[in-house]
């Protein structure tokens, strides 16, 4: 079972591998013009980056407790299943969403993330 559980964490980090090449993708295809599918294709990913590099990373500058974590999560998943489905993947979208959904049941199942992700005061 060790052997599962630590997949499914290396999934959740391919997961989120996932979500940034999702957002540079539906920035290149979006923008009208060179410079607008650079910026949003760029611009994304980083700024998708920086949120979870500063709220929801496991050595996050400012982490989050569980609850609201997975809420953002969510939101921020969601957002990349979407910028997939309008820039016209919508098959790959909901196999994103699908692998999405099933690690996240399985890394709250086993409980693989802390209930409490707040630095020590």
């Amino acid at each position: 079972m060790e052997i599962v559980q630590g997949a499914n964490l290396a999934l959740s980090f391919i997961l989120e591998l996932c979500l940034l090449a999702a957002l540079g993708y539906w920035g290149f295809v979006t923008g009208d013009s060179v410079l607008m599918k650079i910026v949003l294709g760029i611009g994304a990913p980083l700024l998708a980056a920086v949120v979870w590099g500063i709220f929801m990373a496991p050595k996050a500058v400012r982490p989050l407790n569980a609850p609201l974590h997975q809420i953002i999560e969510c939101m921020i998943f969601g957002v990349a299943f979407i910028a997939l489905y309008v820039a016209g993947q919508p098959t790959l979208a909901i196999i994103f969403a699908i692998v999405f959904a099933i690690n996240f049941v399985l890394r709250i199942v086993w409980k693989q993330e802390t209930t409490d992700r707040r630095a020590p005061d």
